[in-house]
């Protein structure tokens, strides 16, 4: 840290290293403690701080203006207890300091020097009240806070009255250090396909320092550094300069931001979106919140939003994925994000490792979810459009509840374990996650080829156990269902890449209790109480309804088109819950070819 006061020698700018970036107040505490004035004692009403001689120096607080984003300032009102003197003292951004304190020719040159070298520059100064002077001050300032209407600029208004003529104490520069591993982090994002903007509350030139120490800007890259503009000529002409330049970084201060994006926002943001590298600096947390927006609008991409501070937290929120990290600086931008981290570096394997395999492992599921639902109910449309479209089920009871259940849940939720490449070869080739941009894993196309399988799968498996088991027509239920299960499983088994032992407990306890279940469930598979076969030279026996269910039409109708040798008996053994029709024997069953108004004509 450096401090340059009223008078600055170069003797007295003594630098102290911050142990805890990015706090000011706490390094400028440590930093008066270095030389001999330390804090004692603080709470909301008092502090205490001892000189380097050991005498302790009471201070009542009286008042205290919080900092906010628009001012970018704070201040505070105490009074010495020894003296009785009551003195306003205020810290705050050069840009807004240098308008409030007296005139001096060296506080804009220093701030320049301190900003060019990385430093967060913040400007103190003071001005002494006399007691008639506070309490008018207290009494406007009560009097604007019972203001029932635009109580905060009447509030601001009376707090400006007293910043005026103050007297300039000291200009700090504090260095916000780097966290470990920034650089090579940021590399890894660029490999990735990922565009990286930096925004900003500080100085251009502490922002241009900062952008190259952590090389998000090369040494050598070429910087064009947007300059303030106030009308829409000059954005206009400046827009054209930046046009005629190719491949370099761009630098812009949110007040020419606000006046662009006033006037030109889509030309401003797709010259922008070209760039390797976008710095605004003097941001303001409303205008962090959007340009995020104006990226998720011009882009149509997904954005992700990564901060520290209670200054981020309305750019976190408004990104499709925020991310916070946890410091010194506390905990509101980890509390409002949807996840948290300690550490940039944390960042990398944040998105490459689990970035990446939520997308993969979430693409499967969603894809297998669907193909389950699918092939059964292909199977189910194949069975009703050979039966006339009678509506009857195909399995019923158990077999539906277990098939969604512990039939081949645990096989497919078991891909959310799966993983193409190891942890350490994503993070060594961060180009994998640039493939996931092109939507290979999850888009219509794979939506369409899944559906194709289902479609495909589901037909082969209903025609076939129709077709190929004729003779065993008594166990068509029991066939097909077998073969869709052993189908779902080895279509899990094939699309894992790398073998969890989860996985494969998982498929055998899924087919470990399929087969256990044909032993008490054998009523719904037809495995039992089956009458002799009889065979008949032509279907040309008709049925009669006693009760005349709806299911009960199916086993008369669908005998004929199927083999035109099956016998009631074999029809009922195969179907179970059809046992409510009573077959009699009465004239001829009408042919097939007259459809669906066959069933009018059963007596």
């Amino acid at each position: 840290m450096r401090t340059a006061p009223t008078r600055p020698p170069a003797q007295m700018r003594k630098p102290v290293a911050s142990p805890i970036a990015g706090l000011p107040q706490v390094a400028l505490v440590q930093w008066t403690e270095s030389i001999g004035l330390t804090l004692v004692n603080r709470d909301l009403t008092s502090m205490q701080l001892r000189t380097p001689g050991g005498q302790i120096l009471t201070y009542c607080v009286l008042q205290m203006f919080p900092f906010t984003s628009e001012g970018k300032r704070m201040g505070i009102i105490v009074r010495d207890e020894s003296t009785a003197e009551i003195t306003f003292y205020m810290k705050g951004a050069d840009a807004v300091m240098s308008t409030i304190v007296q005139y001096n020719d060296w506080l804009e040159e220093e701030c320049g020097n301190m900003a060019r070298e990385g430093l967060r520059t913040l400007v103190v100064a003071k001005r002494a009240l006399t007691e008639e002077q506070y309490q008018d001050f207290e009494s406007r300032y009560m009097q604007a806070k019972l203001s029932v209407h635009d109580r905060a600029l009447k509030v601001a208004a009376v707090v400006e009255s007293l910043e005026r003529e103050m007297q300039l104490l000291c200009l700090t520069g504090v260095e916000d250090r780097l966290q470990a591993d920034v650089r090579p982090t940021l590399e890894m994002l660029r490999n990735a396909g990922i565009k990286i903007w930096m925004l900003t509350g500080d100085k251009l030139e502490t922002a241009t320092c900062i952008a190259k120490s952590s090389h998000l800007v090369s040494r050598a890259q070429d910087i064009h550094v947007f300059r303030p503009v106030a009308s829409r000529g000059e954005a206009h002409l400046e827009l054209n300069a930046f046009r005629r330049k190719h491949d370099c970084a761009l630098v812009i201060s949110g007040d020419s931001l606000e006046v662009c994006l006033r006037y030109y926002e889509h030309e401003l943001v797709e010259l922008a979106c070209q760039c390797p590298a976008v710095v605004c600096c003097r941001c303001s947390p409303t205008q962090k919140a959007h340009i995020v927006k104006l990226l998720q609008q011009h882009t149509r991409k997904r954005t992700c939003a990564i901060g520290d501070g209670g200054n981020d937290v309305s750019m976190i929120q408004a990104a499709d994925c925020g991310i916070g990290i946890e410091g010194k600086e506390g905990k509101a931008a980890s509390l409002a994000a949807d996840f948290s981290i300690t550490q940039f570096k944390h960042i990398g394997r944040l998105l490459m490792v689990h970035g990446r395999s939520s997308y993969k492992r979430s693409a499967a599921l969603g894809q297998f979810v669907m193909h389950r639902g699918l092939i059964i109910s292909t199977m189910q449309a194949v069975f009703s459009s050979v039966c006339y479209f009678a509506s009857v089920p195909l399995y019923q009871g158990f077999l539906m509840v277990g098939y969604a259940t512990i039939y081949t849940m645990f096989p497919v939720f078991s891909l959310v374990l799966d993983q193409d490449v190891k942890p350490d070869m994503a993070m060594l080739y961060p180009e994998l996650y640039k493939d996931l941009t092109k939507g290979r894993s999850l888009s219509f196309k794979t939506f369409l080829v899944w559906v194709l399988i289902s479609i495909y799968q589901g037909g082969i498996l209903m025609y076939g156990a129709l077709v190929l088991f004729e003779s065993e027509f008594v166990h068509v239920v029991a066939i097909s269902f077998t073969a869709l299960i052993l189908t779902e499983l080895l279509m899990v088994a094939l699309t894992i890449r790398t073998w969890h032992w989860l996985m494969v407990v998982a498929e055998f306890l899924s087919l470990g209790c399929y087969v256990a279940s044909l032993a008490f469930l054998n009523e719904y598979f037809g495995l039992c109480g089956l009458a002799a076969p009889t065979v008949l030279p032509h279907t040309q026996d008709t049925v009669s309804m006693a009760s005349a269910p709806p299911a009960g039409q199916l086993p008369a109708q669908w005998c004929q088109p199927l083999a035109g040798t099956v016998a009631w008996r074999r029809v009922t053994g195969a179907f179970p819950w059809a046992h409510s029709v009573v077959p009699l024997a009465l004239p001829a069953l009408p042919s097939p070819a007259r459809g669906r108004d066959a069933s009018r004509e059963l007596t």
